[in-house]
């Protein structure tokens, strides 16, 4: 009978069970001694480090973490807290690496050496090392602390880009080098110095990143210029001449006058022509090469505009002349090389013969006369004022001011002390009586029928002049002005004696006859009596105060064509006597 598979060769499967036993008991051997080792490494070490542990050299073997920590505070390297060298662009600079909040955790690399994880290969290990063992620092990172150390390394290295340049001063060509702009790259920077941390012993500089800006103008530019142009154009005078006069304009004249620009990369300069026509170091001596032309001298006879005088050409140095005389000797050097002639414009006068008729004056337009009593101060003053305003030549259009054409009432310009009305009573100072003047001026410009522009009263009323139509002027505060508006240019002429004073307008009349209606006085103020003071004092007799009108009537063919009427308000003049203390006052007399 066929046998079955339980009778089949028992004998293999007897034997498999004590093989798979046999294997299982081996491995059991080997975990029990594995885990007999790892428990007597421990035993053995406890939580001690083991020995040969060091730290940067430290030797912290068979320490407890707080001995390891402890040890490692004491005797940390000098490479923990050595200061970092750095390089910013091309400045040298060291970083505190504790201010960088760059440290060692101490606490932290005891339990790195005291192996807090119980690895069991480590520990078991120790059962059977004798050698050494090196352990790597914990490295501690303050962000806020670095990024404040980084920016304190950018304020103290970052350059603002500078363009070169060259300019004149007193003489003298000054030079500004260029600079290239640098700035540190912050976010970079902090992570340059983390990895540069801790830095050994001689080592070589960490260089931080930079933003590098260069300038637009090359410092070769900056040198050329100075050597081609500069340097040359202030190394002397320069002198200009007109036949055998000569102008010696300086070195520190010319440098007043030069400007130089960065045109693309490149340094120019230019000369201002017309300030240096107008620089008095140069005006001055200029007047000798140079005369103004003399207008001719008008005068009435019968009833005719005639020259009394001819006029005389001039000669001028206009500005492009200057300029073009200048500009090639800037380039020169020595003497000889910087001077040149400099040419001149002949410059005709307004007033001539010729040009009489063509102008159009061709008339007395008014006259008037002002009578007063003789006095030194009188004869000065006003004499030196029609000496000024005699020969105005008002064109169409313009403005004549008393005071721009008289100047200031100052010794230097002619004039002396007389008497004014000053803050309501007659007083000693500069210019005085030239009141005299302007009421004259005033009625011959309200008879020319030309139109008034500014204009004011004294503030009490003077017996020998026209209620109503009389005028004075003080210096920066009232002046006495006209606008020529007859379409002709209007030739004032003024003379005056040592009691009288006359000006006259002629040109184009634009009214056959203007005539002054006045009005009666109103509004009748009596004066009272006070004491004045100062040495400056005068004494003067009261007159009543009042209102009136002028009505100013312009006519054609003896018909009225307009009316202009004039208000003015006086004052009452008080009488008043003197006792010594000073006052100061406004206005000429």
């Amino acid at each position: 009978m066929p046998r079955s598979t339980t009778d089949l060769d028992p004998t293999p499967r007897e034997g498999r069970r004590p093989r798979l036993r046999t294997a299982a008991i081996a491995t059991g051997v080997v975990a029990v001694a594995a885990g007999g080792l790892y428990v007597a490494g421990l035993v053995a070490t406890g939580d001690d480090i083991s020995a040969g542990t060091r730290v940067d050299g430290v030797d912290i073997g068979g320490m407890s973490r707080s001995e390891a920590e402890a040890r490692l505070t004491a005797a940390a390297p000098a490479s923990w807290k050595a200061p970092i060298p750095v390089k910013v662009g091309d400045r040298a600079a060291t970083v505190d690496p504790a201010s960088a909040g760059l440290t060692v955790d101490v606490a932290k690399t005891a339990d790195r050496a005291a192996d807090p994880s119980r690895d069991p290969v480590t520990v078991v290990g120790r059962l059977f090392s004798s050698g050494e063992r090196e352990v790597r620092p914990v490295y501690a990172y303050d962000e806020a602390k670095t990024r404040t150390a980084v920016a304190e390394l950018a304020k103290q290295n970052d350059r603002t880009v500078r363009e070169g340049s060259v300019a004149f001063h007193d003489g003298k060509a000054v030079a500004t080098q260029s600079v290239t702009g640098s700035k540190l790259d912050t976010g970079r920077a902090a992570a340059s110095l983390r990895a540069a941390y801790p830095a050994a012993t001689g080592a070589a500089a960490v260089t931080l990143p930079v933003q590098v800006t260069e300038p637009r103008l090359p410092a070769a530019e900056v040198s050329r210029f100075l050597d081609a142009y500069a340097k040359p154009a202030v190394s002397g005078p320069v002198t200009l001449t007109a036949g055998s006069e000569r102008l010696r304009i300086s070195a520190a004249t010319l440098s007043d006058h030069l400007t130089v620009k960065n045109d693309g990369g490149r340094l120019t300069a230019s000369l201002d022509q017309d300030a240096l026509l107008r620089d008095p170091d140069v005006a001055r001596p200029l007047a000798s090469l140079t005369s103004a032309p003399v207008e001719a001298s008008l005068g009435v006879r019968d009833g005719k505009v005639v020259v009394e005088s001819e006029g005389r050409p001039g000669h001028e140095v206009t500005a492009k002349a200057l300029g073009d005389a200048v500009r090639p000797l800037l380039t020169k050097s020595g003497d000889a090389a910087r001077t040149a002639p400099v040419a001149t414009k002949v410059t005709e006068p307004g007033l001539s013969s010729a040009s009489l008729a063509r102008l159009g004056i061709t008339e007395q337009m008014s006259t008037f006369t002002v009578n007063f009593p003789t006095a030194p101060y009188r004869t000065t003053n006003i004499g030196r004022a029609a000496e000024l305003i005699n020969g105005s030549l008002v064109q169409p259009g313009e403005v004549w001011s008393f005071n721009k054409t008289v100047g200031e009432r100052t010794p230097d310009n002619g004039f002396v002390d007389g008497t004014m009305i000053l803050d309501g009573s007659y007083r000693s100072a500069p210019g005085g009586g030239v009141s005299a003047m302007a009421t004259t001026v005033y009625n011959a410009m309200f008879f020319a029928g030309v139109q008034p522009v500014e204009h004011g009263a004294h503030s009490f009323y003077i017996e020998r002049y026209p209620a109503g139509r009389e005028a004075t002027v003080a210096w920066g505060q009232l002046d006495l002005k006209f606008r020529n508006d007859t379409g002709k240019p209007i030739y004032i002429k003024a003379s005056a004696t040592d009691h009288s004073v006359t000006v006259s307008f002629l040109g184009t009349k634009k009214y056959d006859s203007v005539e002054a209606v006045a009005g009666p006085r109103t509004n009748i103020t009596q004066p009272v009596k006070r004491e004045g003071t100062g040495e400056a004092c005068v004494p003067q007799p009261p007159l009543e105060g009042f209102d009136t009108t002028v009505d100013r009537v312009f006519k054609n063919d003896g018909v009225e064509v307009k009316r202009e009427t004039y208000k003015t308000h006086y004052t009452p003049r008080d009488e008043v006597t003197c006792k010594p203390t000073a006052e100061k006052g406004d206005a000429s007399h």
